[in-house]
């Protein structure tokens, strides 16, 4: 391993102070520090989303014990030397490790209702990335970074616990502490923040949208339909009044054909369909009133 990437998540307040936290919730702020990290760096090394974090490839994870005085744990990503040299970069030079870092604050942010404009932050640095590189570099497009951010939610609700649950702790850092700091994770987890995860603003009207069904499941009427404009698969909730069974059919069909015709036009439906976005604006999910 040569590229090692140091992040350390604290707590501060409450029992935290003492170097204690309800056990259950170091647990699961725990499991959800190692997915959200591990999540974003497969993205980042490999280019495709994974949804269990085990499935990391590329690097390895680790973390030291607890740190005494507040209750702090530190973790290491270690980049595997295969993965920088299939890159085209020496492990003396790792752009690759500060797009690591980009990814992993662009996320927190978005998550916690921070705008970042991907574009003159992590897209650039790809992009520079790109240019001096050889055509093993993964592809990283903002649509796989949005899916990327739904799939961390839980994973990041699950850090914010201590704060909202037990309330063992008033707030929580993510501190970059490699040996040359980017400037990144500048702010604090807090209620506020989880405020803002769970924030949804929906739209007052209903607008006309098209895509093609890739799951549902007709005991919640939720599924996904993948948005052209979006360029990723959105979640869907069919409203109580739209659960006939011609809209039920239209949905089936078009989940048939793409199963059966992956990126034919004929798998589209037409609906409209109420948006619920985040404090950023990010799409997060769409409420279907009307099938074509």
């Amino acid at each position: 391993m040569d590229d090692l990437i140091r992040l350390s998540l604290s707590y501060r307040g409450g029992r935290s102070e003492s170097n204690e936290l309800d056990l259950y919730d170091a647990a699961q702020d725990l499991i959800g520090f190692q997915r959200s990290m591990a999540l974003t760096t497969h993205l980042v090394l490999n280019g495709e989303i994974i949804t269990q974090a085990p499935n990391l490839r590329g690097a390895i994870i680790t973390s030291k014990a607890p740190v005494a005085g507040s209750w702090e744990v530190s973790a290491i990503i270690a980049i595997s030397g295969a993965v920088i040299y299939k890159l085209g970069t020496a492990p003396k030079d790792t752009p690759i490790g500060h797009i690591v870092r980009s990814a992993y604050d662009y996320v927190i942010a978005e998550l916690c209702g921070f705008h970042v404009d991907y574009n003159k932050t992590l897209g650039q640095q790809y992009n520079e990335l790109k240019k001096s590189k050889s055509n093993t570099t993964p592809v990283l497009e903002r649509s796989k970074f949005d899916s990327l951010i739904e799939k961390c939610e839980s994973a990041v609700e699950f850090m914010h616990r201590p704060m909202v649950k037990s309330l063992t702790a008033g707030s929580a850092a993510i501190v970059d502490t490699s040996d040359y700091d980017l400037g990144l994770f500048d702010f604090h987890l807090d209620r506020e923040t989880f405020q803002n995860i769970r924030f949804e603003i929906t739209s007052t009207g209903t607008d006309p949208w098209q895509g093609s069904v890739s799951s549902f499941n007709m005991n919640t009427f939720k599924g996904r339909v993948f948005i052209s404009d979006e360029q990723r698969p959105i979640p869907f909730e069919i409203s109580s009044e739209t659960r006939d069974r011609r809209s039920l059919r239209k949905i089936a069909e078009s989940l048939s054909l793409n199963i059966q015709y992956p990126d034919n036009y004929n798998s589209h439906i037409s609906f409209d369909a109420f948006a619920r976005r985040s404090r950023s604006g990010r799409l997060k999910n769409l409420v279907i009133t009307n099938i074509y």
